[in-house]
């Protein structure tokens, strides 16, 4: 939808510093400017540091003490936003401005209802309104937003609710004073596909329904190119190029952006344009050195839990699977589909209710004692969020100094070495053994995970959403590491994911989990182009960007 009135928020010449110190401050955006209309959904979009969300912030006044407006202009509706006080600014965002933020675990109050937390937004700009009144507009605005028995929810605390249905509720509070304008700050980034495809079409529906602008802030150029009228593109809080969604998917002009889309997983060909070059991760083919033989094999494993009303739960349903030596078997589902509870069930974290998981021949499943320590040093688990998993008052030296010791491999003397060589397989210099994870970026630290996994010398990494919270350039770079890794030791994997574009690239063989049993099994190349279940039809027609055809030049 675009429009030919006069732009709703019009941004010029906008500077942002953050303040370091008394004297010191660094530019965290530079002279960007653009427009947005009435019924306009535009989007920006950059890796993390390239200054979208200090720009989101900005536009709604949420920059904090540190951060600072230098110079330019952001006008709403003709009223200069940079000159607004705090009341001004209390009575403009959540009334005309309304705001949808990334994480609804954190944005929600957990000790509040989610019905009484939109009904505040509502009073908190008209006052006092009778209850039973207040009760019916919270009502309808959460099934405006497609969340069932709204009657129900409204009465429930966030924890009750799924990912999907918190993320409508943060929704249905932008929405609750009619917003002229709503700022999306990466509000589907970690949502499955399915749950992100259906939240994106509610936030359109909604746009035509009600003719209320949109900026989205993503990292998805995917997601951008489906729902932009225009897109604009930051690197290193520079506007790098602009224009609409279709000239940027399928001939950018910039080499950022070029970059940007050559990092995005192809599913159609199962291959990754890294680079300039175009590259196959996984070779589906290979039948001789690899793959001949299961290293690990799970057979009828079942898992059940108790939920917080004391109500079983299957997560994981007479599940079987095979791991084949220096092969990478791919499990995709969407959240609660039990591929993370088997994970931890083949590492043996968490025990099975029934069923076995034999590694290289031993029972893993019945092993106790020194038994089960020798199976984990060779079975390795990399987790999802890397600076969740690193002691962040450990160096890196240590990090990997310590599987080394507690096993018992090397000496005092010879580990300095040992951690300089993990170090250099994944890509890291020598030098990282003397910083802690607060000194790097994710993509670092993620690379440091999985060095501290090779510590060991594994036959087999459980990566566990392992590239899920990363930018997609620096995602491809993780999957080209492991790819590698995997060429270079013979190492089996099994990874583990909700984003199935991302499976393509890594996997030679793929399971597809739903409500803790397996629907489908196959190679990647079958299961991607021939697939049988109608779910992971579904799965395939949710990933966002696959409709478009890109050109992408070195």
């Amino acid at each position: 939808m675009t429009t030919t009135t006069q732009p709703l928020l019009t941004v010029t010449g906008l500077d942002v510093d953050y303040r370091l110190s008394r004297t010191r401050s660094v530019r965290a955006v530079t002279d960007v400017g653009f427009e947005i209309g009435r019924g306009e959904l535009v989007s920006i979009v950059g890796e993390s540091g390239s200054g979208k969300s200090t720009t989101a912030h900005a536009i709604l006044g949420l920059l904090g003490d540190e951060a600072h407006v230098t110079r330019g202009s952001i006008r709403f509706d003709g009223t200069e936003l940079t000159d607004l006080r705090d009341k001004q600014w209390r009575s403009l965002r959540g009334s005309r401005i309304g705001f949808i933020p990334q994480d609804p675990t954190v944005s929600l109050n957990p000790t509040r209802r989610v019905g009484e937390q939109i009904g505040q937004a509502i009073t908190l700009h008209e006052g006092r309104v009778p209850k039973e009144a207040l009760q019916k507009r919270v009502v309808a605005l959460l099934n405006k937003v497609g969340i069932d028995r709204p009657e129900m929810r409204a009465r429930q605390y966030p924890h009750q609710l799924s990912g999907g249905m918190r993320q409508r509720a943060l929704i249905a509070n932008a929405l609750a004073n009619d917003p002229e304008l709503i700022v999306a700050d990466e509000p589907t980034s970690a949502l499955d596909v399915t749950i992100q495809k259906q939240i994106l079409d509610h936030i359109d529906e909604l746009r035509r329904e009600l003719g209320i602008a949109i900026l989205l802030i993503t990292h998805d150029l995917g997601v951008a190119g489906d729902r932009s009228d225009r897109v604009i593109v930051l690197e290193s809080g520079r506007v790098v190029e602009s224009g609409s969604a279709q000239q940027i998917l399928s001939d950018p002009s910039a080499d950022y952006t070029r970059r940007l889309l050559a990092a995005v997983p192809d599913i159609t060909t199962g291959r990754l344009v890294h680079g300039g070059a175009t590259t196959r991760p996984v070779d589906n083919d290979r039948t001789e050195k690899a793959g001949d033989r299961a290293v690990l094999i799970g057979s009828g494993l079942h898992k059940t839990f108790r939920d917080s009303g004391g109500v079983e739960v299957r997560a994981v349903d007479d599940v079987s699977i095979a791991v084949r030596q220096g092969r990478t078997l791919g499990i995709v589902g969407e959240s609660g589909s039990g591929k993370s509870t088997l994970a931890r069930m083949l590492t043996r974290l968490t025990d099975a209710d029934a069923g076995t998981v034999e590694f290289e021949g031993r029972d893993v499943t019945a092993a106790k004692g020194r038994e089960l320590r020798e199976l984990r040093r060779h079975i390795q688990l990399v987790y999802q969020n890397p600076f969740a998993s690193l002691d962040p008052r450990f160096t890196i030296g240590r990090t990997l100094t310590e599987p080394l010791r507690a096993f018992g491999i090397g000496t005092r003397q010879t580990r300095p070495a040992r951690v300089a060589e993990l170090l250099d397989l994944v890509g890291l210099p020598a030098s990282f053994a003397d910083r802690r994870p607060d000194a790097m970026s994710g993509g670092q630290r993620q690379r440091v995970a999985i060095a501290r996994a090779l510590a060991t010398e594994p036959s087999l990494m459980v990566l566990d959403e392992a590239v899920s919270a990363l930018d997609v350039s620096v995602q491809a770079q993780i999957l080209e590491l492991l790819v590698r890794i995997q060429a270079e030791l013979g190492v089996s994997y099994v990874f583990i994911s909700h984003d199935l574009a991302v499976i393509r690239q890594i996997s030679n063989d793929i399971v597809v989990m739903r409500h803790g049993r397996v629907v489908e099994a196959g190679t990647a190349d079958r299961v991607y182009t021939t697939p049988a279940v109608d779910y992971t039809r579904e799965l395939l027609a949710a990933i966002p960007g696959t409709h478009h055809t890109r050109k992408v030049t070195a």
